[in-house]
Formats: C-alpha cells, sequence, structure tokens
C-alpha cells in the first residue's frame, strides 16, 4: 500500500494501541518504488512500552532496511562522504596523454582540456614509455561516469608534475623534492681491478664511474693497477625527508695509491666559476685527451704490430682496442669538433674529431652513431658521441680508439697528453685552504689518516 502526503496526528495515533500520549514534531513520508521510508525530525512516544516497538524504515544504497530503535530519539546512520581513489596507468609506446586519459574514463572534451592545462607545466610528448600516470577520480553518486579530479606525474625521481580541478577548470604545476646532501665515503684494496674494488667497499655505481673517469687522463686502468693498490673517496649523497637516497652528488675528494705512490685529487671551484679536480699541488687532473674514451672496457688489443685477427697475416695496429659490450657508451676524448661521421671501409661505423691543429683522436666498429654528431658539430669533453659495436673488419664487439698527432697514429697508452690548467698566486692558496678541509673532512669519516694531505 502507498502513503503520499502527510498521515494526520489522530491516524497515527491510533495505529499505536495502548498509547496514552503522542506527540510528533513533524513526521513526512515520502514515496519509494517499494514501502514509505521516513525522512523525520526525532519523535517521541509517551508509552516507553509503544516506543519500543516502534521499526522505521531508512534508505541505504537504494535499499530498504529495517531499523529498531531502543532508544526514545530514532538515530539515522549519515552515509560517508565519497573518498577519491587513483587508477595508475602505464605509459607505453606510442601512447598519448590524451588517449590515456580517455581510456582511463575521461571525456574526450574535457580530456582536451586537461592536456592543454598540463601543458602549462609540462610538455606532455616528454612522458617517456616505461612511466606512469596516477590519475585521480571521484565515485559518482549516480549512474554517471566517475568525474576526474587530478593527476600526478613524475619525470625523474626529483620532480612530480602535479594537476587538480579548479572551480574555472584545471591547474597544473611541478614540484621539487626537497633534498639534504651529507657526505659518505668508501676505502678499500685492490685485490682485481678498480671497479671490482669499488662495488666490494659498497661505492655506488655513478661514482665508481666518475671516480674512473677523473683519473682516465692519467692512469691506464689495464697496466697501471697492481694486486695491493689502494683508494680513497669523499663524495656527496642526497637524501629525501626520509633519509632514502635520491641522487648522488659530487666526488669531493680520491686518492689512489698506485705501486705505493699516492695521486690525490681535489675538487675546487676557481674563481672564474670553473669547477674541476686538481691534484695536491694545484695542477688540473683533466688533460686535453683522455686515454680511455669508455667506461668498464678491457683492453684487448695494444698499439702497434699484431696478426690481424681477420686478414690473418702481421699488420700494424694504429690504435688500441677496448673489449665491451655492445651498445656500451663511447665518450669524446676532449673538447673539439666533428671532421667525420659516417662508414669508413673496414672501420665500419666511424667518427673522427679534431682538437686542435695538433691532435685528433678517431673511433671505429661502433653499433650506432649517437643522435646529432654530423660533421661539423661541437663536442665537449665526456660527451657520447656513439656506442660500441663490431661494425666493418670485427670479431667481436669492440672499440678501436686512435689518437692522431699532426694526422699520424700516435699510441694512446704512451703519448704525453697535454696539461690542463695550473693555479698559482692567491688562486693557489685558496685551493690548499679547502684541499685541507676536504682531507679533513675525510679523515673524520673514515677514521683514516693515512691518504696524501697537504699540509695547512
Amino acid at each position: 500500500m502507498k502513503f503520499r502526503g502527510l498521515i494526520s496526528v489522530a491516524a497515527l495515533s491510533a495505529a499505536v494501541i495502548g498509547a496514552s500520549a503522542v506527540l510528533f514534531d513533524v513526521i513526512k513520508i515520502t514515496d519509494t518504488d517499494t514501502e514509505p521510508t521516513f525522512s523525520m525530525a526525532p519523535l517521541s512516544l509517551g508509552n516507553p512500552a509503544a516506543a519500543a516497538t516502534l521499526r522505521t524504515r531508512t534508505l541505504n544504497n537504494n535499499r530498504s532496511s529495517d531499523v529498531t530503535d531502543d532508544t526514545d530519539t530514532a538515530e539515522f546512520p549519515v552515509a560517508p562522504d565519497p573518498e577519491p581513489y587513483t587508477k595508475t596507468v602505464q605509459v607505453k609506446s606510442g601512447n598519448t596523454l590524451s588517449g590515456m586519459l580517455t581510456s582511463a574514463g575521461v571525456e574526450r572534451v574535457e580530456a582536451a582540456e586537461i592536456v592543454l592545462s598540463f601543458s602549462d607545466a609540462f610538455n606532455p610528448r616528454k612522458i617517456r614509455a616505461g612511466q606512469s600516470l596516477d590519475l585521480l577520480f571521484m565515485p559518482s553518486q549516480e549512474d554517471t561516469p566517475d568525474r576526474f579530479v587530478g593527476m600526478a606525474y613524475e619525470p625523474t625521481a626529483l620532480r612530480t608534475i602535479r594537476m587538480k580541478r579548479t572551480d574555472d577548470g584545471f591547474s597544473a604545476w611541478e614540484e621539487e623534492k626537497i633534498l639534504t646532501t651529507e657526505l659518505h665515503e668508501a676505502h678499500g684494496r685492490i685485490d682485481d681491478s678498480l671497479y671490482m674494488a669499488g662495488v666490494r667497499a659498497g661505492l655506488p655505481i655513478p661514482v665508481l664511474l666518475e671516480l674512473i673517469r677523473a683519473y682516465s687522463w692519467d692512469v691506464d686502468f689495464q697496466r697501471s693497477i697492481r694486486v695491493g693498490d689502494g683508494f680513497a673517496v669523499l663524495y656527496e649523497a642526497r637524501h629525501d625527508e626520509n633519509g632514502d637516497i635520491m641522487t648522488y652528488g659530487d666526488i669531493l675528494f680520491a686518492e689512489l695509491e698506485l705501486s705505493g705512490d699516492k695521486l690525490p685529487i681535489f675538487q675546487y671551484t676557481t674563481s672564474d666559476g670553473v669547477t674541476d679536480y686538481f691534484d695536491n699541488k694545484g695542477r688540473s687532473a683533466k688533460k686535453t685527451l683522455m686515454r680511455t674514451p669508455i667506461d668498464g672496457a678491457r683492453l684487448s688489443s695494444g698499439f702497434g704490430n699484431r696478426k690481424h685477427p681477420v686478414l690473418g697475416y702481421n699488420k700494424m695496429h694504429k690504435g688500441v682496442d677496448f673489449a665491451a659490450a655492445s651498445g656500451t657508451p663511447i665518450y669524446a676524448a676532449g673538447d673539439g669538433a666533428i671532421d667525420f661521421a659516417g662508414r669508413n671501409g673496414g672501420y665500419g661505423k666511424y667518427v673522427r674529431i679534431r682538437h686542435n691543429g695538433e691532435y685528433s683522436t678517431a673511433y671505429a666498429h661502433l653499433k650506432a652513431i649517437a643522435s646529432g654528431m654530423t660533421t661539423g658539430k661541437r663536442v665537449r669533453q665526456g660527451d657520447i658521441i656513439g656506442y660500441v659495436g663490431t661494425t666493418g673488419r670485427s670479431t667481436g664487439p669492440h672499440l678501436h680508439y686512435e689518437i692522431l698527432k699532426n694526422g699520424v697514429q700516435v699510441n694512446p697508452m704512451k703519448v704525453k697528453m697535454p696539461s690542463g690548467q695550473k693555479l698559482a698566486g692567491a688562486e693557489l692558496e685558496r685551493f690548499e685552504q679547502a684541499a685541507v678541509q676536504l682531507g679533513d673532512l675525510y679523515a673524520e669519516l673514515s677514521g683514516d689518516t693515512t691518504v696524501a694531505r697537504i699540509e695547512p
């Protein structure tokens, strides 16, 4: 039976048998598809026994359920506000931001607005495959799609692009994590290679590779390292608010001990803003050319006469070979300009860089030449110019590396490299003070006072 409108007080009091007095504040019955439900202010019955038997109906998720009132006042549960939820979308090759939004349930027109607003903080075309987007939705109260209310995207571990719905549309902004820089140290003895010794000592790989690069102008890592040699490093690590290491900073001090000789280097920024490594005499550790323009490689063939592995007869080998995994990055050995990039007969894919009027370097058998490395391109020392391969006359993946002096190949392991900057005067004094402080910091962290230090 359906009830509509208001029920009189008299009619309802007659329905309650034994009630001596009945008081109602307001009672309203609303029509539903099943049975009437009460929407009311608090009510009381003069007869407590009758009140105990009263059963009211509430609507819960569009289904009526009986609720027994054990008190004089009927209390009705209030449905909690809906909580937003997150959909994590993995970015695949070929995806667009608009396409990912519509696939997640955002209407096409609104997706276009979101992309436009997102572009104010970050270029959507730079979203890379393998990353993810966190899309925030609010559940719908009706039979309609859930509502997009925000988004978060981390292009790097240190940056987050956020977006939210506003009264006027959408707003996007960038957040950077606040990091704290702390100093760490590592040291050890070498039983096989500097790389393996560094790994055993817990030296992070990015720092270890920087250590190798910092010494690569002077040290032949294949022939100069002996069992029992040692190393020491003072380096920076950047932590987030939870204490987790997010990234590694610079090497501030390092020392290699080779056959009893100690070779310290100190990071120092000159008065004109140039940051470099200098030895304990104030001489730049950086030379014009790197002896080994590749990380983690093994010297597989030296300079000089040898039996050619493909041709089968003795032939002058006018460079050195570094065996490495295919695809290993190859660095420009020094500043200069590319004067050849392409295929070059038995050299396969080949790059040659002119550094000055006297020196050039060449890199052969590349798997690929790095993007943008074309003839005439200016490069800086350490730029990636290609990747290890086995093109041309080659029996396996390796880098064939040449140094040319006045157009003639010379032995990269023996040529005297032009020196870098030499500090003097007030600049040298400032450097010496900074080097003393770095030495003290390393000694404090490690407890090792045997490293070579500048005396104050």
